[in-house]
Protein backbone atom coordinates (compact mmCIF):
# COMPACT_ATOMS: atom_id res chain seq x y z
CA UNK A 1 0.00 0.00 0.00
CA UNK A 2 1.29 3.47 -0.68
CA UNK A 3 0.21 5.91 1.45
CA UNK A 4 1.42 9.96 0.72
CA UNK A 5 2.10 12.40 3.76
CA UNK A 6 1.76 15.92 2.39
CA UNK A 7 3.78 18.14 5.02
CA UNK A 8 3.58 22.12 4.44
CA UNK A 9 6.59 24.53 4.85
CA UNK A 10 6.09 27.19 7.22
CA UNK A 11 8.24 29.93 9.05
CA UNK A 12 8.34 30.81 13.02
CA UNK A 13 10.54 33.70 14.19
CA UNK A 14 12.22 34.17 11.12
CA UNK A 15 13.19 30.69 11.08
CA UNK A 16 12.17 28.92 8.08
CA UNK A 17 11.17 25.28 7.86
CA UNK A 18 10.47 23.09 5.20
CA UNK A 19 9.45 19.26 4.72
CA UNK A 20 8.91 17.84 1.27
CA UNK A 21 6.28 15.37 0.58
CA UNK A 22 7.03 11.91 1.89
CA UNK A 23 5.96 8.46 -0.29
CA UNK A 24 5.79 5.77 2.23
CA UNK A 25 5.66 2.14 1.31
CA UNK A 26 4.07 -0.39 3.15
CA UNK A 27 5.39 -4.03 2.36
CA UNK A 28 5.43 -7.75 3.89
CA UNK A 29 8.60 -8.90 4.06
CA UNK A 30 10.78 -11.50 5.96
CA UNK A 31 11.98 -10.01 9.50
CA UNK A 32 15.39 -10.29 8.80
CA UNK A 33 14.84 -8.02 5.18
CA UNK A 34 13.08 -5.93 7.26
CA UNK A 35 15.41 -5.04 10.17
CA UNK A 36 18.38 -5.33 7.27
CA UNK A 37 16.57 -2.22 5.73
CA UNK A 38 15.62 -0.36 8.69
CA UNK A 39 19.23 -0.38 10.05
CA UNK A 40 20.18 0.61 6.31
CA UNK A 41 18.00 3.48 6.56
CA UNK A 42 19.19 4.64 10.24
CA UNK A 43 22.82 4.66 9.02
CA UNK A 44 22.11 6.87 5.89
CA UNK A 45 20.17 9.29 8.36
CA UNK A 46 23.51 9.49 10.39
CA UNK A 47 25.53 10.29 7.38
CA UNK A 48 23.61 13.26 6.34
CA UNK A 49 25.43 15.20 8.58
CA UNK A 50 28.55 14.40 6.90
CA UNK A 51 27.78 14.56 3.59
CA UNK A 52 28.87 17.13 1.41
CA UNK A 53 25.59 19.76 0.46
CA UNK A 54 25.82 20.08 -3.54
CA UNK A 55 26.70 23.85 -3.98
CA UNK A 56 28.00 24.58 -0.67
CA UNK A 57 31.95 25.65 -1.41
CA UNK A 58 33.84 24.52 1.77
CA UNK A 59 35.81 27.29 2.39
CA UNK A 60 35.62 26.74 6.28
CA UNK A 61 39.51 27.13 6.55
CA UNK A 62 40.74 29.37 3.54
CA UNK A 63 38.37 31.82 4.08
CA UNK A 64 38.79 35.41 3.84
CA UNK A 65 35.55 36.80 4.64
CA UNK A 66 32.83 36.53 7.44
CA UNK A 67 29.24 37.48 7.26
CA UNK A 68 28.01 38.67 10.35
CA UNK A 69 24.22 38.46 10.31
CA UNK A 70 22.26 40.01 13.61
CA UNK A 71 19.10 38.26 13.76
CA UNK A 72 15.80 39.95 13.36
CA UNK A 73 15.61 43.40 13.57
CA UNK A 74 13.07 46.58 12.42
CA UNK A 75 9.58 45.19 12.78
CA UNK A 76 10.70 41.95 13.96
CA UNK A 77 11.80 42.18 17.40
CA UNK A 78 12.57 37.88 17.54
CA UNK A 79 12.20 36.63 21.12
CA UNK A 80 10.59 39.47 23.87
CA UNK A 81 10.70 39.27 27.33
CA UNK A 82 9.40 41.95 29.85
CA UNK A 83 12.43 41.19 31.83
CA UNK A 84 14.69 42.01 29.48
CA UNK A 85 15.48 44.14 25.73
CA UNK A 86 14.10 42.59 22.60
CA UNK A 87 16.30 39.59 20.68
CA UNK A 88 16.53 42.44 17.33
CA UNK A 89 18.60 44.91 20.06
CA UNK A 90 20.76 42.32 21.81
CA UNK A 91 21.75 40.27 18.43
CA UNK A 92 22.61 43.63 17.07
CA UNK A 93 24.64 44.21 20.08
CA UNK A 94 26.75 41.25 20.41
CA UNK A 95 26.99 41.31 16.35
CA UNK A 96 29.11 44.53 16.24
CA UNK A 97 30.73 43.43 18.83
CA UNK A 98 31.86 39.75 16.96
CA UNK A 99 32.54 42.32 13.50
CA UNK A 100 35.22 44.64 15.35
CA UNK A 101 36.85 41.69 17.05
CA UNK A 102 36.97 40.15 13.50
CA UNK A 103 38.39 43.30 11.99
CA UNK A 104 40.96 43.42 15.16
CA UNK A 105 41.98 40.22 13.91
CA UNK A 106 42.46 40.68 10.38
CA UNK A 107 39.72 39.37 8.93
CA UNK A 108 37.45 40.62 6.38
CA UNK A 109 34.16 41.53 7.58
CA UNK A 110 30.26 42.20 5.92
CA UNK A 111 27.44 42.84 8.07
CA UNK A 112 23.97 41.74 6.76
CA UNK A 113 22.20 44.90 9.73
CA UNK A 114 24.23 47.27 11.16
CA UNK A 115 21.33 49.65 12.72
CA UNK A 116 17.29 48.54 13.70
CA UNK A 117 16.61 47.63 10.09
CA UNK A 118 13.60 45.20 8.97
CA UNK A 119 15.95 42.68 6.68
CA UNK A 120 13.82 39.85 4.56
CA UNK A 121 15.71 36.65 5.18
CA UNK A 122 16.38 36.07 0.89
CA UNK A 123 18.15 39.83 1.19
CA UNK A 124 20.19 38.00 3.88
CA UNK A 125 21.14 35.05 1.51
CA UNK A 126 21.84 36.87 -0.78
CA UNK A 127 24.17 39.26 0.91
CA UNK A 128 26.00 36.05 2.20
CA UNK A 129 26.14 34.68 -1.25
CA UNK A 130 27.74 37.80 -2.85
CA UNK A 131 30.99 36.96 -0.94
CA UNK A 132 33.89 34.79 -2.51
CA UNK A 133 35.48 32.69 0.16
CA UNK A 134 33.40 33.35 2.83
CA UNK A 135 31.56 32.06 5.54
CA UNK A 136 27.97 33.01 7.25
CA UNK A 137 27.59 33.60 11.05
CA UNK A 138 24.02 34.44 12.31
CA UNK A 139 23.95 35.75 15.86
CA UNK A 140 20.66 34.59 17.56
CA UNK A 141 18.74 34.62 21.18
CA UNK A 142 16.43 31.90 21.87
CA UNK A 143 13.07 31.61 23.73
CA UNK A 144 11.13 28.47 25.30
CA UNK A 145 7.61 28.28 26.65
CA UNK A 146 9.41 26.43 29.55
CA UNK A 147 11.59 28.71 31.64
CA UNK A 148 13.92 26.62 32.96
CA UNK A 149 15.27 25.65 28.93
CA UNK A 150 18.75 27.20 29.42
CA UNK A 151 21.78 26.88 27.01
CA UNK A 152 23.52 27.44 23.94
CA UNK A 153 22.87 25.58 20.73
CA UNK A 154 24.74 25.62 17.17
CA UNK A 155 23.25 24.75 13.78
CA UNK A 156 24.27 24.05 10.76
CA UNK A 157 23.02 22.38 7.54
CA UNK A 158 25.75 21.63 5.29
CA UNK A 159 28.39 19.07 5.78
CA UNK A 160 31.02 21.69 5.17
CA UNK A 161 29.90 23.63 8.10
CA UNK A 162 29.81 21.15 10.82
CA UNK A 163 33.37 21.91 11.80
CA UNK A 164 32.89 25.38 12.01
CA UNK A 165 29.47 25.00 14.00
CA UNK A 166 31.12 22.60 16.99
CA UNK A 167 33.97 24.67 17.46
CA UNK A 168 32.15 27.73 17.79
CA UNK A 169 29.99 25.66 20.21
CA UNK A 170 33.03 24.34 22.18
CA UNK A 171 34.44 27.70 22.56
CA UNK A 172 30.62 28.94 24.22
CA UNK A 173 30.72 25.89 26.72
CA UNK A 174 33.96 27.79 27.96
CA UNK A 175 31.96 30.46 29.57
CA UNK A 176 31.58 29.73 33.23
CA UNK A 177 28.43 28.36 34.25
CA UNK A 178 27.21 27.53 30.56
CA UNK A 179 24.64 25.21 29.61
CA UNK A 180 25.53 22.81 26.73
CA UNK A 181 22.21 22.98 24.01
CA UNK A 182 24.52 21.05 21.62
CA UNK A 183 25.12 21.81 17.92
CA UNK A 184 22.07 20.57 15.45
CA UNK A 185 21.53 19.96 11.94
CA UNK A 186 19.02 22.51 10.98
CA UNK A 187 16.89 23.71 7.61
CA UNK A 188 17.19 27.38 8.68
CA UNK A 189 16.41 29.38 5.25
CA UNK A 190 19.94 31.32 5.75
CA UNK A 191 21.44 28.40 6.12
CA UNK A 192 20.34 25.90 3.79
CA UNK A 193 20.47 27.74 1.23
CA UNK A 194 23.92 29.09 1.31
CA UNK A 195 26.56 28.93 -0.76
CA UNK A 196 29.47 28.67 2.04
CA UNK A 197 29.81 27.43 4.95
CA UNK A 198 26.75 28.97 7.69
CA UNK A 199 25.69 28.48 11.24
CA UNK A 200 23.03 29.92 13.26
CA UNK A 201 24.33 30.80 17.19
CA UNK A 202 21.61 30.86 19.57
CA UNK A 203 23.38 32.78 22.46
CA UNK A 204 20.94 31.32 25.24
CA UNK A 205 17.41 32.10 26.11
CA UNK A 206 15.84 35.55 26.89
CA UNK A 207 12.81 33.45 28.85
CA UNK A 208 15.16 31.79 31.07
CA UNK A 209 15.61 34.19 34.05
CA UNK A 210 19.57 33.40 34.52
CA UNK A 211 20.22 34.04 30.36
CA UNK A 212 18.34 36.99 30.13
CA UNK A 213 19.66 38.74 32.78
CA UNK A 214 22.58 38.17 31.59
CA UNK A 215 21.95 39.13 28.21
CA UNK A 216 21.09 42.37 29.51
CA UNK A 217 24.71 42.91 30.98
CA UNK A 218 27.39 44.79 28.04
CA UNK A 219 30.08 42.68 30.04
CA UNK A 220 28.45 39.17 28.95
CA UNK A 221 27.56 40.25 25.37
CA UNK A 222 31.01 41.38 24.91
CA UNK A 223 32.13 37.93 26.48
CA UNK A 224 29.91 35.96 24.24
CA UNK A 225 31.21 38.04 21.20
CA UNK A 226 34.83 37.34 22.31
CA UNK A 227 33.99 33.41 22.19
CA UNK A 228 33.11 33.34 18.92
CA UNK A 229 35.20 35.26 17.26
CA UNK A 230 38.11 33.20 19.12
CA UNK A 231 36.36 30.29 17.16
CA UNK A 232 36.01 31.92 13.78
CA UNK A 233 39.86 32.78 13.83
CA UNK A 234 40.95 29.38 15.10
CA UNK A 235 39.08 28.30 12.61
CA UNK A 236 41.09 29.80 10.04
CA UNK A 237 44.49 30.07 11.62
CA UNK A 238 45.06 27.69 14.12
CA UNK A 239 44.85 27.73 17.68
CA UNK A 240 46.59 30.09 20.13
CA UNK A 241 46.27 32.80 17.06
CA UNK A 242 43.17 34.91 18.72
CA UNK A 243 44.01 37.49 21.72
CA UNK A 244 41.37 38.42 23.52
CA UNK A 245 40.69 42.43 24.13
CA UNK A 246 41.86 43.35 27.79
CA UNK A 247 37.95 44.19 28.77
CA UNK A 248 37.74 40.35 28.23
CA UNK A 249 40.89 38.83 29.65
CA UNK A 250 39.94 40.74 33.23
CA UNK A 251 36.35 39.55 33.50
CA UNK A 252 37.01 36.21 35.37
CA UNK A 253 32.84 35.74 35.50
CA UNK A 254 30.29 38.34 35.01
CA UNK A 255 27.43 38.77 37.11
CA UNK A 256 23.95 39.37 35.72
CA UNK A 257 22.41 42.67 35.27
CA UNK A 258 19.90 43.77 37.72
CA UNK A 259 18.96 47.04 36.65
CA UNK A 260 16.46 47.60 34.31
CA UNK A 261 16.79 49.19 30.86
CA UNK A 262 17.75 47.36 27.49
CA UNK A 263 21.01 46.91 29.09
CA UNK A 264 22.92 48.14 25.75
CA UNK A 265 25.53 50.58 26.22
CA UNK A 266 25.18 54.12 25.10
CA UNK A 267 26.51 54.57 22.03
CA UNK A 268 26.67 50.65 21.21
CA UNK A 269 23.91 50.25 18.90
CA UNK A 270 24.17 52.59 15.44
CA UNK A 271 20.82 53.63 14.26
Amino acid sequence: MLDIIRVRSFEFEGKFFDRVPVFCYYIRMPRLVSRIVTFAFVASLAACSTVGTPGVKNTSKTFNTVVVDAGHGGKDSGAYRRSGPPEKIVTLDVAQRLERKLRESQIKTVMTRDSDVFIPLNNRVARENAQKDAIFVSIHFNDSRRRGTRGFETYYHSGASFDLAARIQQKLMTIPNSANGGVHAANFRVLRLANCPAVLVECGYLSNRSEGNQARDWEYRELLADRIAEAIVEQRYGTGVYRASAQVAQTQQPEPATTGGTGVAPGTVRH
